[in-house]
């Protein structure tokens, strides 16, 4: 059974940074394209950034030069390096992971950024 666990969200003080850690668990290897996506309260789910296999990695112009997204291929982890948070950022962030035809979420890790 695959089981996706987020962890390192919190509170914190705009201007500030926070790392979001993804791990990806059970009978599961070479997972293909990895990300993150955020839900603010009364908004859509969005795609904040993502990560291939190789490496290549995808931005939401929003957070282009703030948000570094990383990945440990042996560890079946990808890690949200945020800096320079903004209120607006505050939202619940979502890990998720492809696997040939399937998609698998986490149930998620609230952002919390205090101006």
């Amino acid at each position: 059974q695959v089981q996706v666990v987020e962890s390192g969200g919190g509170l914190v003080r705009a201007g500030g940074s926070l790392r979001l850690s993804c791990v990806v668990s059970g009978s599961i290897f070479n997972l293909n394209r990895m990300g993150w996506h955020r839900q603010a309260p009364g908004k859509a789910r969005e795609l904040v950034a993502s990560i291939g296999i190789g490496g290549q990695t995808s931005y939401a112009d929003s957070v282009k030069g703030r948000f570094t997204i990383s990945r440990d291929n042996a560890k079946n982890t990808v890690y949200l390096q945020m800096n320079s948070l903004e209120p607006g950022d505050t939202a619940v962030y979502y890990c998720n992971a492809a696997y040939f035809s399937q998609t698998f979420w986490g149930p998620g890790t609230q952002v919390t950024v205090s101006s």
